[in-house]
């Protein structure tokens, strides 16, 4: 049985385990993330199937994560946060959120909004991650299609066009591209490794009489044409 994996973004390390813990059971994987920084990292990196986000992180904004996430995915999103104002649910659900709690909250009804999530989305088919007239991409699925035609793609190369994809039109230093997509230790990876890296992207993503949409911004890094 496949495993459900829920990524839990909540600073305050007791309550992140508290969470777990209420919501732990068979074949169910929890990957917490203290800071804005790690939750990034670990969406590059891992497939979930549902969020829980705190709002109030210490380098930044959940809501901000939440428009990342809405990009590219329709993923379900819980909102937490301890604020207990109108303006911040609606902001909450304007940007996709699923549902919203606020603390302090009791695990058990946590527990119960997380079900009935996970039961509103059973049975609903899985859009494609990224679609444009030429490229569609189930980053969930590991299926990659130009122009119909399935290509395969590495996990470095995974993550580099996931994240090229959830930033359209954004320049992405070289810097940051480094340090989450080798999440082992960018210090330890050689000065040609990302370039090599789209260079093997672009030519499997390449689409005869159509200019490559990774391009290079010199001096800086890469972007994604929109």
């Amino acid at each position: 049985m496949q495993q459900y994996k829920i990524l839990i973004v909540e600073d305050d390390r007791g309550l992140s385990q508290g969470i777990a813990m209420a919501l732990r059971e068979e074949n169910t994987l929890f990957f917490q993330a203290y800071s804005l920084g790690e939750a990034r990292k670990i969406w590059m990196s891992e497939p979930v199937d549902m969020v829980l986000l705190d709002v109030n992180l210490p380098d930044g904004s959940g809501f901000d994560f939440l428009q990342e996430i809405r990009k590219i995915s329709q993923v379900p999103v819980l909102v937490i946060t301890a604020n207990d104002l109108e303006t911040d649910e609606v902001t909450g659900f304007s940007l996709g959120a699923d549902d919203y709690i606020t603390k302090p909250f009791g695990l058990m009804v946590l527990r119960a909004r997380v079900e009935r999530m996970r039961k509103r989305m059973e049975g609903k088919p899985k859009g494609a991650n990224y679609k444009d007239d030429s490229y569609e991409f189930f980053f969930d699925k590991m299926k990659f299609y130009a122009e119909g035609q399935e290509i395969v793609l590495s996990k470095t190369e995974q993550k580099l066009l996931r994240l090229l994809t959830a930033n359209p039109g954004q320049t992405l230093t070289r810097e940051r591209l480094l340090e989450v997509i080798w999440t082992d230790g960018a210090e330890f990876v050689e000065e040609n490794a990302l370039s090599v890296a789209v260079n093997r992207l672009r030519k499997k993503l390449e689409i005869r009489g159509r200019e490559s949409s990774i391009q290079t911004v010199y001096g800086l890094g890469y972007r994604w044409r929109r």
